[in-house]
């Protein structure tokens, strides 16, 4: 306690002329408006700066829980988002497969709804089964579409299911030609990859490039003209050398299909029948 006191004696004019000092700095701010007012301002602007460093500093260290917050909302609206596009994609039916239905619709085709219930892929001969059959309409040599491109032609029916025999079959051969001009081959699968199959047949003088589209002939009852097939992947020569062998990267994907359609000519019956008569004819 002495100490303090002394202290305080030895430094007592120190104290006075701080306590003077403080004295005069109220009197003066506070009966002179102009030094209140500069001081009002700058005491307020350094206010707020310290409280924009202390929002700052908590906003900092509140990062690691509202990084986890929003990961998990993302999360949440990922799983939301993929669960609305199946939902949408069950009651809206894919727009190229409308396309196709009114297509052949406005043509002399008789149109069937199905849906691919069974599809091989990894056989020699490859089959597609089909929720539709005689009760339907389903007949034999029908030919089978997706919105993407032909795939098939039923081959077998009961009353309510239909067998097609799938591109990817070695008894498979259907009449293709380019979209571009009328050059012919025939389209047979080889095995193994069922991306691609092979365009038989195909004349020397015929013209075309890599990248072509092929379409659907119409030389026969089961398809009409002009339906997707693939491209043209690569080219060869036949082993005979007389004709090209072209690679073809089927348009359907063999491997992720749902819906189709089986079409038929209404005027097929009429069409077999009269070239039945000229083959049969003596």
């Amino acid at each position: 306690m002495r100490n303090l006191l002394n202290f305080f004696f030895k430094n007592g004019y120190w104290f006075l002329f701080i306590f003077l000092e403080v004295v005069c700095f109220i009197l003066l701010f506070r009966f002179n408006n102009y030094q209140g007012s500069v001081v009002f301002t700058s005491a307020n602007r350094f206010a707020s700066y310290v409280y924009n460093f202390s929002a700052e500093v908590s906003s900092y260290f509140k990062l690691g829980s509202i990084n986890t917050q929003l990961t998990r909302e993302n999360f949440d609206l990922q799983v939301e988002n993929q669960l609305l596009r199946k939902r949408l994609e069950q009651m809206m039916p894919d727009s190229s497969f409308n396309k196709l239905t009114t297509s052949l619709s406005s043509q002399h085709y008789q149109i069937i709804p199905a849906r691919i219930i069974n599809n091989s892929l990894n056989k020699p001969d490859n089959y597609i089964t089909l929720n539709k059959g005689k009760a339907d309409g389903v007949e034999a040599e029908m030919g089978v579409v997706t919105g993407n491109g032909i795939v098939g032609i039923v081959y077998m029916i009961s009353e309510h299911y239909s067998l097609a025999i799938s591109l990817l079959n070695s008894k498979s051969s259907i009449s293709c030609k380019f979209k571009h001009n009328d050059y012919f081959g025939y389209l047979k699968w080889r095995g193994n990859d069922p991306q691609y199959a092979f365009l038989e047949d195909l004349p020397r003088h015929a013209l075309f490039q890599q990248g072509d589209t092929i379409v659907t002939s119409g030389h026969s009852a089961v398809f009409p003209q002009g339906l997707m097939v693939g491209t043209v992947d690569s080219i060869a020569d036949s082993k005979d050398g007389l004709s090209y062998l072209l690679k073809i990267r089927l348009a359907a994907d063999f491997a992720c299909m749902d819906n189709a359609l089986i079409i038929s000519d209404k005027n097929r019956i009429e069409q077999q029948e009269l070239e039945s008569f000229i083959v049969n004819k003596p």
